[in-house]
């Protein structure tokens, strides 16, 4: 069962034995995923497990076309969205005139953090500034998509992100 396109074949056949195959294939790296748009474990789980709810689901849906992992990665990403803007008051009316455009300048910063203080800054962060943020920084999405993604309009994905830089670059200072 190394073959993806015959896993994924038996998957739509119900197989259990394959549907636990692609999960453990897939689960780690998509649970690095959900923890980036997560609080807490419990939420990153439940995000996890929703997504994967989604990808069996709708698994008749992927048509074998570019990476099936890209397509799972996806799933992830709006499931966590979506789980996010139900327990979430998210701020769509963000002036882009509000932007300032001061450098960032927190590279020797970053280099002595840890993987849990940099996790720790970004959860501390506003839902709708850390959302933009995981979407562009970690993702790589542009402000086109991840407005679309996230129903607001492209300027405010870029003040968001500005903002999210300039909180992080603000605790970052701190002691």
């Amino acid at each position: 069962m190394d073959n993806e396109h015959d896993l994924i074949a038996d998957c739509l056949n119900h197989d259990l034995a394959a549907q636990k195959t692609l999960y453990e294939r897939l689960a780690p790296r998509m649970y690095s995923i959900c923890n980036h748009f997560a609080k807490t474990r419990s939420e990153t789980e439940d995000i996890l497990q929703n997504g994967f709810i989604r990808v069996f689901s709708n698994l008749h849906r992927y048509r074998f076309e570019g990476s099936f992992e890209g397509w799972v990665r996806r799933i992830m990403i709006n499931t966590a969205i979506n789980s996010s803007k139900q327990c979430r008051n998210v701020n769509h009316h963000i002036s882009i005139d509000l932007i300032s455009h001061e450098p960032m300048q927190c590279e020797d910063a970053i280099a002595r953090l840890s993987e849990k203080d940099i996790l720790a800054i970004l959860r501390s962060l506003p839902y709708s500034h850390w959302t933009v943020f995981n979407l562009h920084e970690i993702e790589g999405y542009g402000h086109k998509e991840i407005a679309g993604m996230l129903g607001i309009s492209e300027g405010t994905s870029k003040s968001q992100l500005h903002r999210a830089k300039a909180s992080i670059r603000k605790k970052m200072k701190e002691p």
